[in-house]
């Protein structure tokens, strides 16, 4: 298949062609938005601090899980890194099921040239570089007043009530990107999160991870079919494997390298 006729073969390419580990993948991501979806929900909307998820030993928000389950959290993340790479971007991570559901509205995301996303997708290490210097650097500040107790919602329209500037910039600037993976897939993800900076950064390190063979005749039918609009091995690739099945020349695989690959 040359390039030209699978750039055309792609518009034949819908929902009744996702494989089998594409809705597993959904249930998985679905499984752990009941796990750690609180504790997302916390850090965006009640945590006090500049950067959630990494002072919850110390936060008065007494009600919030991040309370007991942030060290386990991230030690089982440190594990999946080491394992699986960037997995837990598409098999765990609420915000990534999320941008997931919102990029099926997409027209535009995935058809930003490769040459662009490849410069954009950067910005993560921006981010992470930042979120590194106010929580080491600058000791992790409070940006909201710690409502401890009362009523859920209630809680978190006192937040937003008593939240300084800085506070709200950086709530609704998270919010803003998220929901514009409407427009441009999976922008949050791909482009902005801090954390993902932090999985691209060692990505390489993952021992199983869906690699592609001397057999890739790059026809691109993976960037695709990709809600990262990248190819396995490469940036953004979060070993979510939707593009498993697509290969033309059968050249995705999943486990360790198989000699020299593409």
């Amino acid at each position: 298949m040359d390039t030209n006729a699978a750039v055309a073969a792609t518009a034949e390419i819908n929902a009744s062609q996702k494989t089998k580990l594409s809705w597993i993948r959904r249930l998985s991501q679905t499984g752990m938005l009941f796990v750690i979806g609180e504790f997302s929900f916390y850090g965006i909307f009640r945590c006090p601090f500049a950067i959630p998820y990494v002072s919850c030993a110390n936060c008065p928000v007494v009600q919030c899980p991040g309370r007991w389950m942030v060290y386990p959290f991230w030690i089982v993340l440190g594990i999946s890194t080491v394992l699986f790479g960037r997995a837990f971007c598409g098999w765990a991570c609420p915000g990534g099921l999320i941008s997931g559901i919102l990029s099926n509205l997409s027209t535009t995301g995935k058809k930003i040239k490769r040459k662009i996303d490849g410069k954009l997708h950067l910005l993560k290490y921006l981010a992470l570089t930042t979120g590194l210097f106010i929580w080491l650097q600058m000791s992790n500040p409070r940006w909201a007043i710690p409502i401890r107790t009362g009523e859920f919602w209630g809680s978190v329209g006192l937040t937003f009530e008593h939240a300084n500037n800085y506070w709200f910039i950086r709530t609704f600037s998270v919010l803003i990107f998220i929901l514009l993976g409407g427009i441009a897939g999976n922008l949050w993800c791909r482009y902005f999160c801090p954390t993902g900076g932090a999985f691209e950064a060692l990505r390489k390190v993952g021992l199983f991870q869906f690699r592609k063979s001397t057999n890739c005749n790059h026809c691109g039918l993976c960037a695709k079919v990709c809600e990262m609009n990248t190819e396995p091995g490469s940036y953004n690739c979060t070993n979510c494997g939707d593009c498993k099945n697509i290969c033309s020349s059968d050249a995705i695989y999943f486990g360790r390298p198989k000699g020299k690959e593409k």
